[in-house]
């Protein structure tokens, strides 16, 4: 019968704990599981106008162009994204009352992809035509992306919160024009 510190002492077994401490310290680096307990909120207010207007005329304010539910994909998703232009010409999105979950190395993303619902439409966004518009502020709350001014909003008709790491969306909104 072979003794358990014989086997404590053998070169084999503590080769396999060293590669088990190494797989282990790669796996939590990796999938980060502390993060579905941990929640990020972000409360922007709107963007606005902060010039005055003329005497005796009310100020312009930002016009809603595009807007769409999020839905549910990897993780449960709710909010509004809203596409937003300025008086001055720029463009910005706005997510509101979003709430998903937090995870590693998360992305706003405007896309050329139609939303599907379901794992079906989990990984359709890295097909086409993307434009990362930063990485997601906060899982929880309300935040402004600005777009890029030579971005075609007429090609790029949802918005994704991607998941960089494993290339995923963790939801998503068709955008329709207002």
């Amino acid at each position: 019968m072979v003794s358990a510190r014989k086997i404590a002492r053998h070169p084999f077994t503590w080769t396999l704990a060293v590669l088990l401490v190494i797989g282990l310290g790669v796996g939590l680096a990796l999938f980060q599981p502390w993060r579905l307990f941990t929640n990020t909120t972000v409360n922007e207010a709107a963007p606005s106008v902060s010039a005055p207007a003329a005497p005796g005329s009310p100020a312009p304010q930002p016009r809603t162009i595009a807007r769409g539910s999020l839905i549910s994909h990897e993780h449960a998703t709710s909010g509004t994204a809203l596409i937003l232009e300025l008086p001055d010409g720029s463009r910005v999105l706005r997510l509101e009352d979003l709430d998903t979950s937090d995870g590693p190395d998360l992305h706003v993303w405007l896309t050329d992809a139609a939303v599907i619902e379901g794992k079906d439409g989990w990984f359709v966004f890295d097909d086409g035509k993307h434009t990362d518009l930063g990485s997601l502020k906060g899982n929880k709350g309300s935040q402004n992306y600005p777009i890029a001014a030579d971005t075609d909003l007429a090609a790029l008709t949802s918005v994704s919160i991607w998941c960089e790491r494993f290339r995923v969306s963790f939801g998503a909104a068709q955008l329709q024009q207002t």
